[in-house]
């Protein structure tokens, strides 16, 4: 056995085995996870859980019976909080050399630019011309970063995602933003 640089290595027959000791160390453990995604998507989800079930009790939870306004960010911040153990744990489970980096291999700048320029197309287009136009716009350019996709194909799942939120949110929520408007100079 020879122990040199924090690794241990052992001869078995037919080969050569390196195992390292500080894998089975707390240290070897955290070393492992910080190299997951899982374990950054996990701890992202924690910390919203946790700002979600800490200011949801500033305002009057109710009972169940009576819900007042913190219980529902309450109780969707405690879920939050154990889907992000669930996912962070996923990380221990998942092999070595597996899951490893942080940013995928093809970074898609297009496909993130669109999905992160979309909320504010439609706060630009809902503001000024109404629900329809803003949800047309939005699902349209966040559609258009998928590298498949064509102007006819996104305007038509736009158009379609269009007619089920206005119905959604303006009849059956009914949600007081109008559906058309001209808010222009």
């Amino acid at each position: 056995m020879l122990v040199g640089n924090g690794y241990v290595s052992h001869k078995k027959s037919g080969g050569s085995a390196l195992s390292t000791h500080r894998q089975h160390s707390p240290a070897g453990l955290v070393h492992r996870l910080v190299r997951k995604r899982d374990f950054y998507a996990g701890g992202l989800m924690i910390l919203f859980g946790l700002l979600m079930s800490l200011k949801g009790p500033t305002y009057r939870l109710g009972t169940l019976m009576h819900m007042g306004p913190g219980f529902l960010p309450t109780a969707l911040g405690i879920l939050l909080i154990f889907l992000g153990l669930a996912i962070a744990a996923s990380a221990l489970t998942s092999a070595d050399g597996e899951d490893e980096d942080i940013l995928p291999e093809n970074r898609e700048w297009l496909a993130w630019g669109c999905i992160l320029v979309s909320p504010l197309v439609f706060m630009l287009f809902g503001g000024y011309f109404g629900m329809a136009p803003g949800t047309f716009a939005c699902v349209f350019v966040a559609a258009m970063g998928d590298r498949e996709a064509t102007w006819k194909s996104s305007a038509i799942l736009a158009a379609v995602i269009t007619v089920f939120g206005v119905g959604l949110f303006s009849y059956i929520l009914q949600i007081p933003m109008p559906i058309f408007t001209w808010r222009g100079s």
